[in-house]
């Protein structure tokens, strides 16, 4: 979920100051600030420190303070806050801070921030604060003082609107998915022509974390001039040696065929060759149409999504899009997401006969009720805004369980879907990673411009859909 620190924030209008001469001894000033999780984050982004007793939970677990506590210096920055917001607030000139870090803080702690005027100084118009900061148990977890220079002048200013800031870690999103599967066996995969620093490694990196024991199937000597110019090293790694393209991504199949592999990975291949191998292999094929889900963790959406289908299939008709739409349920499924919520796009959420999308859409919808899809409650046709926006479904008094809340969006065709992906990677910073459903074994597909993290995110993919096809084949 993105988070958005400084939520209990000043929300006053106008910001004024208290000039030299106004100030009296034992004047004070308060602000009350509540820590959250995303404000120790922000100000480890905006500072650098990145020491593992504000941000590493199992590590901070082990330090004297047996968790998670705040950056000592977001104390300071609170009173920084407070004197050039409050007293003696806009135009004050901050000389010396002196701090005493008296007792941890924690995710959770409200704290209250005073500032009382201890000594003034006529010639230079400097005052002299004393500075506290006590938690809701009355605590105090900083003690200090503070020497500014008062401002002479009366400042009474619009109080600057800040951007809003919302945090979003892709890496931290990808952790959390491979820590859901670290518990299951690594799986044998064969990777197909990972002749590209990218790809190959991305094998290399899912093998070393334990998802898939990788074998590279390629030429040989190609493979290992890639490795050297990377830097990356093949020692322990099972290779296929094949003369191009075309050979590895037959040979591949045929080992998958054949059981000795129990996925496939995508290297630097065009998916077509990939894709034409395994649909000429009838020992792979199953009831379903092979279909393509993209997996997104998305900066300004809060749960992860499933995007369906922007790879494979150019222009699905009704039939094909329920085996497309099952494909997905089934991976939703896997990802512990027990009943997915659908959310059937196209241009308009109302039926009408010059949109076929809309009819494609109602009768999704109507085969749903009719047991002919499951697993799943879906709605459509729903625009992409009212598919992911609560807000405006409501505007558009769009009644739906879906609506604002999908898991998996279902494309008219490929063109939209392909645009879609791409906009949710480049404009709105969305990390993805992306699985074909429907043979008897999974197949990690990335495009070819994606990085190794992708790569290792679809790793973890194809050994969760494998591990589930031990027990249930496709």
């Amino acid at each position: 979920m993105s988070e958005q620190p400084g939520s209990n924030t000043d929300t006053r209008e106008v910001i004024a100051n208290v000039v030299y001469d106004d100030i009296e001894i034992g004047q004070s000033a308060s602000q009350v600030r509540t820590l959250s999780n995303a404000d120790i984050q922000a100000f480890a982004a905006l500072s650098g420190d990145v020491n593992p007793a504000h941000l590493d939970a199992a590590y901070a677990e082990n330090t004297l303070f047996h968790g998670v506590i705040a950056h000592g210096m977001w104390g300071g920055a609170l009173i920084s806050t407070l004197l050039g917001t409050e007293l003696p607030g806009p135009g004050t000139i901050y000389l010396e801070q002196k701090l005493q870090f008296v007792k941890p803080v924690r995710v959770g702690d409200t704290l209250t921030i005073t500032a009382t005027v201890t000594a003034k100084d006529d010639i230079k118009k400097r005052v002299t604060l004393d500075c506290k900061i006590v938690n809701q148990n009355g605590a105090a977890v900083v003690l200090g003082s503070a020497l500014v220079i008062a401002p002479t002048e009366k400042v009474s200013r619009p109080r600057s609107h800040l951007p809003e800031l919302k945090l979003f870690d892709g890496a931290q999103r990808q952790q959390m998915m491979l820590a859901s599967v670290s518990h299951l066996a690594a799986i044998r995969c064969a990777v197909v022509h990972p002749c590209d620093a990218d790809s190959l490694q991305g094998a290399l990196d899912a093998g070393k974390q334990g998802l898939i024991i990788p074998v590279l199937v390629a030429p040989k000597a190609k493979l290992e001039q890639v490795a050297i110019s990377a830097g990356l090293d093949l020692t322990g790694i099972e290779i296929v040696d094949v003369a191009h393209s075309h050979a590895a991504a037959e040979q591949a199949v045929a080992m998958a065929a054949a059981g000795t592999v129990e996925a496939l990975m995508k290297g630097s291949l065009h998916t077509d060759e990939l894709m034409h191998a395994v649909v000429a292999c009838h020992a792979l094929r199953t009831k379903r149409r092979l279909s393509h889900v993209f997996r997104f963790d998305i900066p300004m959406y809060d749960k992860t999504l499933l995007l369906t289908d922007a790879a494979l299939n150019i222009a699905p008709t009704l039939m094909d899009k329920v085996d497309i739409l099952q494909n997905a349920i089934s991976l939703a499924h896997a990802l512990d997401i027990p009943l997915p919520k659908v959310a059937i796009l196209s241009a308009v959420e109302t039926v009408t006969p010059k949109i076929a999308s809309t009819i494609d859409a109602a009768a999704l919808c109507k085969m749903t009720q009719r047991q002919q899809i499951t697993g799943a409650i879906v709605d459509g046709p729903l625009a992409f805004d009212n598919a992911i926006s609560a807000a405006a479904a409501r505007i558009k008094g769009i009644d739906s369980p879906v609506a604002g809340n999908a898991d998996i969006l279902l494309v008219p065709d490929l063109e939209s879907g392909n645009m879609l992906a791409k906009q949710l990677e480049y404009l709105a910073g969305a990390s993805s990673c992306g699985v074909v459903i429907g043979a008897r074994v999974p197949i990690a597909l990335t495009s070819r411009a994606d990085g190794a993290a992708s790569r290792v995110a679809s790793a973890a993919l194809v050994k969760l859909l494998a591990h589930q096809y031990r027990i249930s084949a496709p």
